[in-house]
């Protein structure tokens, strides 16, 4: 199996959202992500830490150019020294593989 960070994003069909252990399996593979709830929907978020605001800009930037090449958007909240970056996919009301390609794909720049 290929690793995530090789994988490339593939357009998500509603029904196509991972089963918790699904989930678990593909988490242990981006362990510095965290999968949260928000309003019962799972998200996979990580924080980053930067020296200062420009760096943490830097960034978010590199991230976005990444999404774009892959169409799959985090939100993300840049603040001074922090970026908090989420995946989640809204067509399949969860998570879905490409969340996690995305993680694997961050953790690498």
């Amino acid at each position: 199996m290929s690793e995530l960070y090789e994988m490339d994003c593939k357009r998500p069909q509603k029904g196509e959202g991972l089963a918790e252990a699904e989930i678990m399996a593909y988490a242990r593979q981006v362990p510095e992500w965290e999968v949260i709830q928000v309003e019962g929907e799972p998200r996979l978020q990580r924080k980053f830490k930067f020296k200062d605001f420009a760096a943490a800009l830097h960034f978010t930037n590199q991230v976005g150019e990444l999404a774009e090449a892959q169409d799959h958007h985090p939100s993300i909240l840049t603040e001074w020294g922090l970026a908090t970056v989420t995946f989640w996919t809204h067509a399949t009301g969860g998570l879905h593989v490409n969340d996690f390609i995305m993680a694997a794909k961050v953790d690498r720049l």
